[in-house]
């Protein structure tokens, strides 16, 4: 996770480039959006995105979902 202080006075949308076990903010903010929800994610509960499609998401079950999207079922 990143060494940014989440500060109440940031409460827009966040622009980050998600690592592979950490994100850069690049413009700070309060959250971001989930990639298949749109649901909003505060940068403190984010712990789900994907490198190579530089995404967020809101938990574990959503990341799953969009992995199957984009990757098929396992063995097809």
């Amino acid at each position: 996770m990143s060494d940014f202080t989440f500060d109440k006075e940031f409460q827009g949308e966040a622009i980050l480039e998600y690592g592979d076990s950490d994100f850069i903010i690049l413009e700070a903010g309060a959250y971001v959006r989930c990639a298949v929800t749109g649901e909003k994610i505060a940068l403190e509960q984010l712990r789900y995105w994907n490198v190579d499609e530089q995404e967020a998401y809101r938990d574990a079950l959503v990341a799953k979902q969009r992995w199957l999207e984009l990757h098929g079922e396992p063995g097809q």
